[in-house]
């Protein structure tokens, strides 16, 4: 599995959604929808935009007891699309019963990945807010381990911990980094950033781009220079 550009559709509307991907012709970006388009719109947008040919990463970090996103997965899991997450900080039990309510009957299932600190959070704000004293490297290299031990195929995390989640957990559990920016861009509510070219030398496997594309002046180019720079 190689390394890909994921364009967070991060839009309030599927008329938004289609106005901005029509401007890539041919091109079919992997695309990601988090919790305002899907909310807005519902499982009708996965299906539009699996039928238009897009790969999707579909972003509602679930997070609650073991038999309800189990129940939850099983419901995403008929939508076809390519990747679900969930949080980490639900424990092995609930990333087990996910992963469960994620399989098929004919034992094929979305790829899914865990999300172990939001790359909005720093160590003041873990500490501070979480009571979580240890040092963030150490705190996601732990999620990253519980997620691999409940069955997941990877995590999300910031493109700083990418290489050293494969240095303990293999080259084939993957690494799915949002935290992207390019070197004259700003860095918005990210705190732990990395440009796409370092992301790519960090070692992960996918990068989450969103403003940086999304709000650009000519989104193609800056999707065209992401893939440069990254794949």
């Amino acid at each position: 599995m190689g390394r890909d550009v994921i364009v967070a559709c991060d839009f309030s509307s599927a008329d938004a959604v289609f106005s901005f991907l029509d401007r890539f012709g041919d091109v079919k970006p992997f695309v990601k929808i988090g919790m305002e388009l899907y909310y807005a719109e519902g499982p009708a947008i996965v299906r539009e935009l699996k039928r238009r040919g897009h790969r999707i990463f579909l972003d509602l970090k679930l997070h609650d007891i073991p038999n309800t996103v189990k129940k939850a997965m099983a419901v995403l899991s008929r939508l076809d699309v390519d990747m679900v997450n969930l949080h980490a900080g639900g424990a092995v039990p609930m990333m087990q019963a996910a992963l469960e309510g994620l399989t098929r009957e004919d034992g094929t299932r979305p790829i899914l990945l865990a999300v172990t600190q939001l790359t909005s959070t720093d160590q003041e704000t873990m500490e501070r807010n979480l009571l979580i004293e240890k040092p963030m490297k150490d705190v996601v290299l732990h999620y990253a381990e519980n997620a691999k031990k409940a069955g997941c195929d990877g995590v999300v995390c910031s493109p700083l911990e990418a290489g050293s989640v494969h240095e303990h957990l293999g080259q084939e559990f993957l690494t799915v980094t949002p935290g992207v920016r390019f070197r004259d861009g700003e860095i918005g509510d990210q705190k732990r950033v990395m440009t796409p070219a370092d992301a790519k030398i960090a070692g992960s496997d996918y990068i989450v781009v969103g403003r940086p594309i999304t709000a650009a002046p000519d989104p193609v180019a800056a999707y065209e220079r992401c893939v440069r720079e990254f794949v």
